[in-house]
């Protein structure tokens, strides 16, 4: 009995000795698992994010770079030369009065931008409730937008000609046609500030009637059975919740009454008082071939806009809107 007792004690050592070398053989390798699985998650992120990155270094940063750098010289923008000139560039933009004038015509894409807020605004309350035949409206403002910039401005083009469809349709009415729409800067500038409202409404109308559309119809409800009409929900209802996408339509409106380019340059050329600041930019780089001023005019708009943007920011910031 004895001798049985000391066989199962020494198997019970040895089996106790053979699950010790096994934990001990094998504590490596799911440690390391555990380590590479580690690395492996906080890496997952970067690596799905490398070739965004690099996509916008190489054509973001780096041309904003090398832009602020020939802002310095006197590039030509052929010529491998490029002497450093210092701010020369900057200094002649803000004391060359025929350089800086051109921002006034902003003013009257600035004004356009106010009345496409306001008509987008005022149409995307209104299809917002039901109404017959809304999809089809919703489909025509915001066809417009699906249109190219270039096509559109040939197409108006041939609307404000001498004679052209606007002088035909007015005749209709016994109006007189006996006007160039192009042919002065007061008119031209109107025109052409006109087909941008025509032009980008449907964009400013999307934006507002997917935020009106994500209030919660508890609320109109409510409203309704509180005895409040249309104006009253838009004001208590729809105004406050759509604070922040109106003031992102305020910062793309300021932003692109300044950098309005293709329609006034595809209509007039930039003709009769038309240009704005970034055709005079294209002329001066590549038709009397100043790259280095004309950079210097590009990183001048750039911080306009950001200090508009900061200002907009500072002025109306972002709340969180919880009407429920």
């Amino acid at each position: 009995m004895t001798k049985t007792t000391e066989v199962a004690s020494v198997n019970t050592d040895r089996a106790v000795a053979s699950r010790r070398r096994t934990k001990a053989s094998g504590t490596s390798h799911p440690q390391g698992r555990r380590t590479w699985g580690q690395l492996l998650r906080h890496a997952t992120p970067w690596l799905f994010l490398a070739a965004p990155l690099v996509l916008l270094i190489t054509f973001t940063y780096v041309p904003v770079g090398n832009m602020i750098y020939y802002s310095f010289t006197d590039w030509d923008g052929i010529s491998p030369d490029r002497n450093f000139t210092g701010a020369d560039n900057y200094v002649q933009i803000f004391t060359r009065p025929e350089l800086f004038r051109v921002f006034f015509v902003s003013f009257y894409y600035l004004a356009a931008s106010v009345a496409q807020i306001a008509i987008a605004l005022y149409f995307a309350t209104v299809l917002s409730f039901d109404l017959r035949f809304r999809n089809l409206f919703k489909g025509l403002l915001f066809f417009p937008y699906l249109i190219n910039g270039v096509a559109i401005g040939f197409v108006f083009l041939y609307f404000f000609q001498d004679g052209g469809t606007l002088d035909s349709v007015l005749s209709w009415f016994g109006a007189d046609t006996d006007h160039a729409w192009l042919g002065d800067p007061e008119s031209a500038n109107t025109s052409l500030a006109g087909v941008s409202v025509w032009r980008f409404t449907g964009l400013n109308f999307v934006l507002f009637l997917g935020a009106i559309q994500s209030i919660p119809g508890e609320l109109y409800e409510a409203a309704q059975l509180d005895g409040a009409t249309r104006w009253q929900q838009f004001r208590h209802i729809i105004a406050p919740s759509i604070r922040p996408v109106l003031s992102l339509s305020i910062i793309l409106a300021i932003s692109g009454s300044l950098a309005v380019f293709e329609i006034p340059y595809i209509m007039t050329g930039g003709a009769t008082g038309t240009s704005t600041f970034v055709i005079q930019t294209v002329k001066l780089a590549f038709q009397f071939n100043k790259t280095g001023l004309a950079s210097a005019a590009a990183v001048v708009l750039l911080l306009i806009i950001l200090l508009i943007t900061w200002i907009q920011r500072r002025l109306v910031p972002d709340e969180k809107v919880d009407l429920v």
